[in-house]
């Protein structure tokens, strides 16, 4: 039973230390590569999740990625103004061409590509640095659930959906966050505040794990695809990361500027 619990353990480290040294080398070279990246990586997102709402629709989900994935670079590239009904467009054609769970598609596509397109802002006006601040919250959060999930285990978050949560995993995720945020703040001089901003972050980047694996409940699917051992797919890997930079976008002290600035 132990051996079970941690069998995913090995392919879930080796695909997370790819996936960690990937994202920090396309971080710290910025400009045009990470702009590249995240219109890539949000249009495979847009894949998996055609895939799930209507998976006999093979050809559409691949015209969707790519939709999508044209549309986040188009409006990383033209001035702000622009940005957002080219991020709404693909929800907005999906409604055509998915032919079920439309809803379920229009909010998570626009969700997926707003939340990438502040996370490319955000390295763009702000830096690597903060960028790198929010990617960590993200990845402690979900590598202390992970771990206290497993080891302490007790009352389950939401177990109708994700049957695995356990609240001693979740509060570990706030913990760590918090921690990071404490560092962090302290390392720039910007004190204790950016503590509790990273533990809100860090509540955020749980909602978006949990309405991902709502989703997937919902469709019937155990993961959104096959792409990466021992996480599922891009939306399994990174749908915490959507969740807190979607927060970020809309309550940090440039919101608002994204769409209009640039």
């Amino acid at each position: 039973m132990a051996d079970r619990k941690w069998s995913d353990l090995a392919p879930r480290v080796a695909s997370g230390v790819v996936l960690v040294l990937t994202g920090l080398l396309v971080i710290w070279a910025g400009g045009l590569w990470f702009k590249l990246f995240i219109a890539l990586t949000c249009g495979g997102m847009v894949w998996e999740l055609s895939r799930i709402c209507a998976p006999e629709r093979d050809t559409v989900a691949l015209q969707m990625g790519g939709v999508a994935g044209l549309a986040l670079a188009l409006s990383l590239f033209l001035p702000g103004a622009f940005a957002l009904p080219l991020l709404l467009a693909p929800s907005m054609v999906g409604l055509s061409l998915v032919p079920r769970r439309r809803t379920l598609f229009l909010v998570f596509c626009a969700m997926i590509l707003i939340s990438g397109y502040g996370m490319a802002r955000l390295r763009a006006d702000q830096g690597a640095l903060w960028l790198g601040w929010l990617v960590a919250v993200v990845v402690v959060t979900d590598v202390a659930g992970y771990f206290a999930g497993r080891m302490i285990g007790g009352p389950k978050f939401w177990p109708r959906v994700s049957p695995k949560k356990t609240w001693s995993g979740t509060v570990a995720g706030w913990v760590a966050a918090g921690l990071v945020g404490l560092g962090f703040g302290l390392w720039i001089g910007e004190g204790l505040a950016l503590a509790g901003v990273s533990v809100a972050l860090s509540m955020a980047s749980q909602m978006g794990d949990m309405a991902e694996s709502a989703l997937k409940r919902r469709a019937g699917v155990k993961d959104s695809s096959n792409l990466i051992p021992g996480h599922g797919g891009l939306m399994d890997r990174f749908d915490g990361m959507l969740g807190a930079s979607l927060m970020l976008l809309l309550t940090g002290p440039w919101t608002g500027l994204f769409f209009i600035a640039g």
